[in-house]
């Protein structure tokens, strides 16, 4: 990797798709291979009530898979209570999330020399709103990114899958590559719909999870996510 901290940002098609579970994966993956690797979760609209303050689950998960320390506040620095499109919720909280906050924490995790890597996991899908004028996109290229992302394979994805990639692209980030998720039990013509993303997309597949996996496939599945992130 060299002395340099690098990040990916992690996005999907839609939400409940596996973000944190393909997240998670490369965490620890990362860990595996000798990594310091630090976790954000700049966003995240559903939390409960703690002594400690209001917790996300997902950026628990993050927490608790990375292997170098850091404060809630900065992994999570946006965490609303309600399960809802994130500018509704932070209007709710009577608070707006903020790019250059988002930023700030970003800056201290990478510019932290006990950090090699910072997987960043994006909410819902990739233009979810954060305030009336900005969405999820914004959070991605304010932090300038590589992007992998997780395709939910249901009905409808091929359409999702191929304008959230064009929309990657124009935004000038990098789409380092994709993971196919299976959602459902049984989703007629799954293998159809991955096979022509593999030809429309302008990434690689990094692997296809099956349905309630309970293993991120295989150990080379996992490198091939690691090398296609950029991350050393």
């Amino acid at each position: 990797m060299g002395a340099q901290t690098r990040g990916v940002f992690i996005a999907g098609t839609d939400t409940e798709v596996g973000k944190t579970y393909v997240t998670t994966a490369l965490v620890r993956a990362l860990v595996r291979s000798g990594q310091r690797v630090g976790v954000m979760k700049p966003v995240a609209a559903g939390a409960q009530a703690t002594p400690e303050g209001l917790r996300n689950a997902d950026a628990l998960e993050l927490m608790k898979a990375a292997n170098v320390p850091a404060p809630y506040a900065t992994v999570n620095p946006f965490c609303l209570s309600v399960p809802t499109s994130p500018h509704i919720a932070a209007r709710m909280a009577g608070t707006r999330i903020d790019l250059a906050a988002i930023q700030q924490c970003y800056l201290t995790l990478i510019n932290s020399p006990a950090i090699d890597v910072v997987a960043v996991e994006g909410a819902g899908g990739w233009y979810a709103p954060i305030s009336e004028t900005e969405t999820m996109a914004d959070v991605a290229t304010t932090l300038q990114l590589p992007v992998l992302l997780v395709v939910g394979l249901r009905l409808g994805c091929l359409n999702h899958a191929l304008l959230t990639a064009q929309a990657i692209e124009a935004s000038g980030l990098q789409l380092a590559g994709w993971i196919a998720n299976h959602v459902q039990p049984h989703f007629e013509h799954a293998a159809e719909n991955v096979s022509l993303l593999e030809r429309r997309l302008h990434a690689p597949l990094l692997e296809s999870v099956a349905f309630n996996a309970s293993a991120f496939g295989s150990v080379t599945a996992l490198r091939r996510l690691v090398d296609a992130s950029r991350l050393w």
